[in-house]
């Protein structure tokens, strides 16, 4: 992808650029999701210096050290010119990729670190020791550690004693905003309608290289038919190669988790119950590296008297596209796979546009400062913002909050948010009221109803005067 198609990422192309100006060796760590860029911004930060890469293979059965270390010793031969040499050893490697980088600026990129260690336990204690006697001894030198699997980076690399004192800068690569999706598309040259662009951030997210694969010659439906409807559709198999690539041979594990969580949003003792495992602390270890993983996100409510956390929480799946296809393509990849779908309008598939405003409430909460922005709220002004519920007790009723922002000065914003393919009509006023009245405000607060939506709203909703804001997807795209 050329530099043009580049968007986002400023603060952590600081990050990087700044270690630029360090008078001594720099050992850097990067995590994120699968797709969402983590090798893209490292090439366009290191793509102005002499920038070398080496990418661990992905696990198969058959996969084993010797593999790994054949193919890091022929991508060393290719890229400083010299004849592969066998080593049986990563010491040995290491040692002769820093006689290589001896001087002078040099950014070297381990790509896909976990699968490059997975099969040696002593990968990481051997780069450790040549990091400290060889290769840090290059002042000019940036050493960039990247990989999916955050959990497995958080637990060895950056919660190791080994590496403590040793990292000068750790970014998690997160999705894009829907700003900066915005510029993507219109990049590549999608200048369709905000609803079309929200059809396609719908399924995608904030994932670029789900981005980068939108024809921008046909419409939204046509590509999400291609992508996600016919056979050989680049998403009909990418939730597979997901969790082998990822999680391996614990996979399973990790699909029940994501599968009960497709659903509804489950506070842990829930997920334990439907998914019939023991709610232990491997069960939370296993949710915790979802979330690490950018699959998850695990939403704590509060108590609003006071503004502390309640013990209350509830995880929620908030992949976009995780969540689309297994509410949406798993139940019929049969189908897909024998091609059922490829002459059907997606108009008439039945039940897409319950499932899209499903997707559209996690695409918003994917974006809250942005809706922070357009609020007008400065983020040191707010004591807490999640989805918000409470339950029902002897002294307060239950009640479920799409979104809710308190600020320190004592004003909560409702926020309601509504996908619907035709205009919100004003019996929406009346739902909002009842979903208010539920809710256990303390004394001398404010509130502020809150709706959030896609299309358009009836005149008389605007007439009427009771929103204190009307924020359109529209202008989420553009904020």
């Amino acid at each position: 992808m050329s530099s043009s198609r580049f968007v986002g990422r400023e603060k952590q192309l600081a990050s990087l650029e700044r270690l630029l100006k360090k008078k001594t060796a720099s050992l850097v760590v990067i995590k994120g999701r699968r797709r969402v860029g983590k090798s893209r911004l490292i090439e366009e930060f290191g793509g102005k210096h002499p920038f070398f890469t080496f990418c661990g293979l992905a696990p198969t059965e058959k996969m084993t050290a010797q593999s790994q270390r054949d193919e890091f010793s022929l991508l060393l031969s290719q890229q400083f010119g010299f004849p592969q040499v066998f080593a049986d050893d990563w010491s040995k490697l290491f040692i002769l990729l820093a006689e290589k980088i001896k001087t002078g600026r040099k950014i070297i990129l381990f790509d896909e670190i976990t699968w490059m260690a997975d099969k040696d336990p002593a990968f990481l204690s051997k780069l450790k020791n040549a990091w400290d006697l060889h290769l840090k001894k290059n002042s000019k030198l940036i050493l960039i550690l990247c990989g999916s699997i955050s959990g497995w980076i958080e637990k060895n690399i950056l919660s190791s004693s080994g590496f403590f004192g040793r990292i000068s800068e750790k970014i998690t690569l997160n999705q894009l905003s829907l700003n900066n999706c915005n510029k993507m598309l219109t990049n590549i040259g999608f200048k369709r309608s905000d609803l079309e662009k929200f059809m396609i951030l719908s399924i995608t997210g904030g994932i670029p290289w789900y981005l980068e694969q939108i024809d921008p010659d046909i419409s939204a439906q046509e590509n999400i038919k291609k992508l996600c409807f016919q056979p050989d559709g680049l998403l009909v198999d990418e939730f597979k190669y997901i969790f082998s690539d990822l999680f391996g041979r614990r996979s399973n594990i990790y699909k029940k988790i994501i599968k009960y969580l497709v659903k509804t949003p489950a506070e842990f003792e829930e997920i334990a119950l439907g998914i019939k495992y023991e709610a232990s602390g491997a069960l939370s270890d296993y949710l915790n590296e979802l979330i690490m993983s950018g699959f998850l996100k695990r939403d704590i409510t509060w108590f609003l008297k006071g503004g502390k956390e309640s013990k209350l929480s509830k995880y929620r799946l908030s992949d976009n596209y995780l969540r689309f296809f297994l509410r949406y393509m798993s139940p019929k990849l049969d189908r897909i796979k024998k091609g059922q779908f490829m002459d059907m309008d997606l108009s008439s598939f039945a039940g897409l546009q319950s499932v899209l405003g499903l997707q559209f409430e996690n695409l918003v909460l994917n974006n809250r400062k942005s809706i922070l922005k357009l609020l007008n709220i400065r983020p040191d002004d707010v004591i807490d913002e999640n989805p918000f519920f409470q339950r029902k007790t002897d002294r307060q009723r239950g009640c479920q909050i799409d979104y809710l922002i308190q600020t320190k000065y004592n004003t909560l914003y409702v926020c309601e948010i509504k996908f619907s393919k035709n205009e919100i009509k004003s019996d929406i006023i009346n739902q909002m009221k009842k979903k208010i009245s539920r809710i256990s405000i303390p004394r001398g607060f404010a509130c502020i109803p809150v709706l959030i939506h896609v299309t358009d709203v009836n005149d008389g909703i605007n007439n009427v005067d009771y929103f204190g804001k009307i924020i359109n997807f529209s202008q989420l795209l553009e904020t």
